[in-house]
């Protein structure tokens, strides 16, 4: 029996080291074998039951690499937006209407503008940013803001060319816009990135009134999508609804809630996007054309009265499942892939800025199921707005209340 024993555990080592060596390394670094807890030990607002086994509340993980976090400044005014330059330095945009530039090593810039008056209300104002692929010779940047107008508000997207002395932004004009318009200051998603191809990815919110949150699951209008337009702001030629009669030919996918994270798997080239939930059910989808993330119909939250949203289900034929979900909530905002080995554990992995939550949680994958969660910058008590993958090995993030992070390997 003894023999039969040792056997049985030979034969389940051999199992467990061939799956490890046939695990494609392209998607993402494999968990760390120190396996912990969930992370999240506070009750659910729900007793929903996921789709699938890691959907959420997955084992925890802890980075072994020392790593250091240094505050570069504090000085920013309602920062939302961070990502780098093609020379490193990092350009991050304010609520109120203006960009600032910052070195890595801690030189901020003064104030700069250029812009049309934004709705700068609520959850407006000046938001996303991103270089041109060709900024190095153009100086053109993208953005997209709140734009509030006589008949109501809506998100837009907007390009402009960072002067020469680097104090202005010139002939600022708005190629895109969201609508319809609505007259509130809500739920404006707006993360923008461009595609390998040069084209851009922009995710939209529902602008979370009653009367607005059913147009998530209309294609009539760009409320609660992910469009994909050119740098003029025309609908992309391969778009999936360009021959669907009543379809605005600019929307990529749909049913989306207020996503206000959006990136590009590094290696596997997937579009990827974190999109708040209601009370719970805060999400992380994988972005596939023409395909329907199920908003209002299903959700794994509930009203913030406690109700239940629709036929309180979580899911349907023919709407997609979140790749992993969060109850209570991490309020997600934007998203970065780690690209670099400087911390090799952290390579291909997820990194979300997390604003009611206070923390940036790092999300390990295998494939495209999460594997193992961590929580970083906890103890500094800050709204984590964006997180960027800089092009030193670095992480950085800047927060509602105006700091801008460093993250990196301990020297």
């Amino acid at each position: 029996m003894k023999h039969l024993h040792i056997t049985a555990f030979l034969v389940m080592m051999s199992f467990f080291l061939s799956a490890s060596c046939n695990e494609q390394k392209g998607n993402s670094q494999e968990a760390p074998p120190d396996v912990l807890p969930p992370v999240e030990t506070q009750r659910p607002n729900t007793n929903y039951t996921p789709a699938f086994e890691g959907q959420t509340r997955i084992a925890g993980v802890k980075t072994i690499t020392p790593y250091e976090v240094n505050v570069i400044t504090r000085e920013l005014s309602s920062p939302w937006a961070v990502t780098h330059l093609p020379d490193g330095r990092l350009v991050i945009t304010e609520k109120a209407g203006t960009v600032r530039l910052a070195t890595t090593d801690g030189l901020v810039s003064g104030k700069i503008a250029g812009f049309p008056e934004v709705d700068d209300r609520g959850q407006g104002g000046l938001l996303d940013v991103a270089p041109a692929p060709d900024f190095s010779s153009s100086r053109m940047l993208y953005f997209t803001l709140a734009e509030r107008t006589p008949q109501g508000s809506l998100t837009a997207v907007g390009k402009g060319r960072l002067s020469d002395d680097e104090k202005s932004i010139e002939n600022f004009r708005i190629i895109y816009r969201a609508i319809p318009y609505y007259d509130n200051s809500m739920h404006f998603g707006s993360r923008l990135i461009f595609d390998k191809k040069g084209n851009i990815f922009v995710s939209t919110g529902e602008r979370s009134d009653l009367a607005t949150r059913p147009n998530a699951q209309k294609l009539s209008t760009a409320h609660g999508k992910v469009v994909h337009i050119t740098p003029e702001g025309k609908p992309v030629s391969d778009n999936p609804f360009v021959n669907t009669a009543g379809a605005l030919p600019e929307i990529y996918s749909y049913g989306h809630r207020n996503p206000q994270g959006l990136d590009i798997h590094p290696v596997t080239g997937e579009l990827w996007l974190s999109e708040m939930g209601p009370r719970g059910g805060d999400e992380i989808n994988l972005i596939k054309p023409g395909k329907n993330y199920g908003w209002p119909v299903i959700t794994y939250g509930i009203e913030y009265n406690g109700n239940t949203i629709g036929d309180g289900i979580t899911q349907k034929e023919g709407m997609e499942q979140p790749i992993y979900y969060w109850d209570p909530v991490q309020s997600p905002s934007g998203i970065a892939f780690y690209s670099s080995n400087a911390i090799p554990e952290w390579e291909n992995n997820l990194f979300v800025g997390g604003l009611s939550s206070r923390h940036i949680a790092r999300l390990v994958f295998k494939g495209n199921k999460v594997v193992g969660e961590e929580r970083l910058l906890e103890e500094e008590g800050q709204r984590i707005r964006d997180v960027a993958d800089g092009k030193d090995g670095a992480l950085y993030a800047v927060t509602d209340e105006g700091r801008l992070y460093r993250i990196t390997k301990k020297q």
